[in-house]
C-alpha cells in the first residue's frame, strides 16, 4: 500500500511538472519500487551505497540535466553531501529513528539557490513502529529545542522507552 501510495504521488508530481527526490534507508525497498515504476513507465535515476563514484556522477547528472525527473537515493549515500535544487518535492518512504537523518536528506532540495517551494511527504504505516518513531521524533525534536533555547538537562533515550517504543 506504501509503494501504491508513493508511485500515486510520483505520477502526480510528474504529471505537475515537478522534480523529485524519494528516499528510503531500506535499498530493497527502493529497487523494488523502481521495479514498479519501470512497470509505469516511468524512467528515474538510481543511487545507492553500492555506486561507483562515474555511477553515482552519471546519475546526479541525468537528474540534474532534466534527462530523469525522479531521483531514487538510498538514505545513507544520498542523505548528505549532495546539493539538488533542481528537485521541489521529496518523498520518504520510511522513517528512520533519528529526524535529523531525514531531515539533512530533505535539505539536499532546501540549498542555496532554491527558487521553488519545497514539499516534503513521509508516508507512514498505521499500527506500525513507524507510528511510534514518528511520535519519537516528535519528542526529540521537542527536547532538542528545550536542549538549545537552555530550558531543560539533556535526556537519554533510555532502554525502558525503547522497549515501550517496540511493543504498544
Amino acid at each position: 500500500s506504501k509503494q501504491k501510495e508513493a508511485l500515486q504521488l510520483v505520477e502526480d508530481a510528474l504529471e505537475g511538472g515537478h522534480k523529485i527526490l524519494v528516499f528510503s534507508q531500506f535499498v530493497q525497498l527502493l529497487k523494488r519500487f523502481g521495479q514498479q515504476l519501470k512497470q509505469h513507465g516511468v524512467d528515474f535515476s538510481y543511487l545507492d551505497g553500492q555506486a561507483t563514484s562515474k555511477q553515482r556522477q552519471s546519475a546526479i547528472n541525468a537528474f540534474k540535466s532534466g534527462e530523469h525527473h525522479l531521483f531514487l537515493i538510498s538514505l545513507k549515500a544520498g542523505g548528505s553531501g549532495l546539493n539538488l535544487t533542481e528537485a521541489d518535492t521529496v518523498i520518504h518512504l520510511d522513517p528512520w529513528w533519528n529526524p535529523a537523518v531525514e531531515d539533512q536528506a530533505s535539505d539536499r532540495a532546501y540549498r542555496m539557490g532554491q527558487t521553488k517551494p519545497v514539499t516534503v511527504y513521509r508516508l507512514v504505516t498505521v499500527n506500525t513502529v513507524e507510528e511510534k518513531i514518528i511520535q519519537l521524533h516528535s519528542e526529540k525534536r521537542d527536547l532538542a529545542d528545550k536542549v538549545l533555547s537552555g530550558q531543560s538537562t539533556a535526556e537519554q533515550l533510555n532502554p525502558e522507552l525503547l522497549m515501550q517504543l517496540m511493543t504498544e
